[in-house]
């Protein structure tokens, strides 16, 4: 059995009460970021519009925009992806709705972006099944639980994502070799590497999706195109 496996189907109950004080964590943490230094990529703890940019790349690789599609936005931030969109995609008939936990940057994402087709929601999880779901960094920072929780949290999250999307959803992991210590799991705010395999078979086995992995574009990290399999 992998280890997303494994974190996925320990206590679902007890995961969920455990995933609420993670998630006022989350909402603490990226509050206090985009306080700090605004509706910049650094808010949202990204080195510069570049490379945040160039993750939208890999994530929208999932997408057709010949058709008009719906897109959740989780851990939409500011909203950059929606000035991604304009900029790249201005003709695509695009329904958007970004949700993150952090009602500072819901706030900010309304006060940018009022079109029509683009609407914000706090919260965990989308409301609607949309075409497609994107979830761009949001696996990357453990705030303080254990590895292990981390990990229940991240297999929550996939199944969410899978659960709120019609054709499929994409997420982008940082890999990398694992500390492992003792002193690295205690840490109050650290990066969550990963190898992809363990959540591409969990992907696979457990949410029925056949999984596409995109990587080798100048970042170290992997992003995972997970298309739902139509029953």
């Amino acid at each position: 059995m992998s280890m997303a496996t494994e974190t996925a189907g320990s206590g679902v109950d007890g995961n969920r009460a455990r995933f609420s004080g993670l998630c006022a964590d989350v909402e603490s943490y990226y509050s206090a970021r985009v306080a700090k230094y605004g509706a910049t990529p650094r808010g949202v703890d990204w080195s510069c519009q570049a490379t945040q940019d160039l993750r939208f790349v890999q994530l929208l690789k999932l997408c057709d925009f010949s058709a008009p599609f719906s897109l959740n936005d989780i851990g939409c931030g500011y909203g950059a992806l929606c000035a991604y969109l304009a900029k790249r995609h201005p003709q695509a008939a695009i329904d958007y709705l970004g949700i993150d936990l952090s009602l500072s940057m819901v706030s900010r994402a309304r006060r940018r972006f009022s079109a029509s087709g683009r609407r914000f929601k706090v919260g965990k999880v989308s409301p609607r099944r949309a075409t497609y779901s994107v979830a761009s960094g949001i696996m990357n920072i453990n705030v303080g639980g254990s590895r292990a929780s981390w990990e229940a949290f991240v297999a929550e999250m996939l199944a969410d994502l899978c659960r709120a999307s019609l054709r499929g959803f994409s997420v982008n992991f940082i890999i990398g070799e694992v500390a492992g210590t003792a002193d690295a799991d205690a840490a109050p705010v650290q990066l969550y590497r990963t190898s992809p395999e363990p959540w591409i078979q969990y992907c696979e086995r457990e949410l029925g999706c056949t999984v596409e992995t995109i990587d080798g574009y100048g970042m170290n990290e992997v992003t995972l195109l997970a298309r739902c399999n139509e029953s």
